[in-house]
């Protein structure tokens, strides 16, 4: 698909689809990238909806690293799992070493 027939939640898709093994991003990178600053909360709505999409949505973090997803994953630790089966450290819900693994599309893209 051409990327202005795409909608905002197909655009966020395709944005989280390029998040690299180990890394995380948060909301708000992928809103800024998108060129919707403000619209962190609306890439949150289509992470909600992702499942089923081959989107890797455990990758998709809060501004601070904290998995504020994590109750619409399956099972009460389905995304601390998948982001720790790639070797990213999860504490408290919190992703130590944020900086680290961060990957900002606005970079990267």
């Amino acid at each position: 698909m051409k990327p202005e027939t795409l909608n905002f939640f197909d655009k966020v898709y395709e944005v989280a689809k390029q998040i690299p093994y180990g890394k995380v991003t948060s909301y708000g990178a992928i809103a800024k990238y998108l060129g919707a600053a403000r619209s962190a909360r609306m890439v949150g709505y289509a992470m909600n909806g992702s499942h089923g999409k081959d989107v890797p949505a455990h990758r998709v973090v809060n501004r601070n690293g904290l998995l504020s997803g994590k109750h619409h994953f399956e099972g009460t630790n389905l995304m601390q799992q998948l982001l720790e089966s790639e070797g990213v450290v999860v504490i408290d819900n919190q992703v130590q070493n944020f900086k680290a693994v961060f990957w900002d599309p606005s970079e990267e893209l």
